[in-house]
């Protein structure tokens, strides 16, 4: 069933044995505690799931609920013996996830806890997929209709993919990562090579090889553009 950590509370103690039972039967890992202060005192990160029966002497299961949220995110399940509505708006009021009324089956009870923990898991993976997504995106970068892929370098306009050479697509990837920076060719040969210019022309065969695979126009451009006597940028 899984490898999730679970804390239940009650103050009776066969209640709290056979909740136990139950879920270790499934597979989980299950701490006890017999009240709301000793559910604090256990309390961790590690904790996937609270099951708090309300009342419970020293804290009630309320109050450590209610103490829970201001440290934690696990999801809470309350047990009581009260069915009245005040009671259930209190319980999710303070944020609870579900609550059982006693006397409850043992099969509703775990139906519960596996609803909540799929829940759970569920938010998790899509943490995870939606992290991923942004860190992929990440490492595009869009430009016009340009999209750079710093990860491959490559890059697609359209959907097509436009094959450049290493040294053009760090020359576009400079110009595209610092728009309106108007870049000499000193400037580019520099941050490129990291070294000194040797000469004008490289640089200026790049720009021309850029410029004709990306569709650009050196009398009319949209993406690279001349800023005479200085150098290019985009913008």
């Amino acid at each position: 069933m899984g490898e999730n950590k679970i804390l239940i509370a009650d103050d009776e103690k066969e209640i709290l044995e056979i909740l136990r039972l139950l879920l270790t039967g499934e597979g989980y890992e299950v701490i006890t505690a017999q009240n709301g202060q000793e559910v604090l005192d256990k309390a961790d990160d590690a904790i996937d799931l609270y099951i708090l029966d309300v009342n419970m002497p020293v804290m009630s299961g309320f109050e450590a609920g209610a103490e829970l949220r201001k440290q934690y995110d696990a999801p809470i399940i309350f047990l009581t013996a009260y069915s009245g509505e005040m009671d259930k708006i209190k319980g999710f009021s303070i944020g609870a996830d579900d609550y059982i009324v006693k006397p409850f089956s043992n099969l509703e009870f775990l139906l519960r806890v596996r609803a909540i923990l799929r829940r759970i898991q569920k938010s998790s993976r899509k943490q995870v997929e939606e992290k991923q997504i942004e860190e992929k995106n990440a490492s595009k970068i869009q430009f016009k209709d340009l999209v750079l892929d710093l990860d491959n370098q490559s890059i697609t306009k359209n959907e097509e993919v436009i094959v450049l050479t290493y040294t053009e697509f760090k020359i576009l990837e400079l110009f595209v990562t610092h728009p309106k920076k108007i870049y000499s060719l000193e400037n580019i040969y520099q941050s490129i090579w990291e070294e000194d210019a040797v000469g004008d022309s490289t640089i200026m065969v790049h720009v021309k090889n850029i410029r004709k695979k990306i569709g650009d126009n050196s009398r009319n451009p949209i993406y690279i553009k001349t800023a005479w006597g200085k150098g290019y940028y985009v913008d």
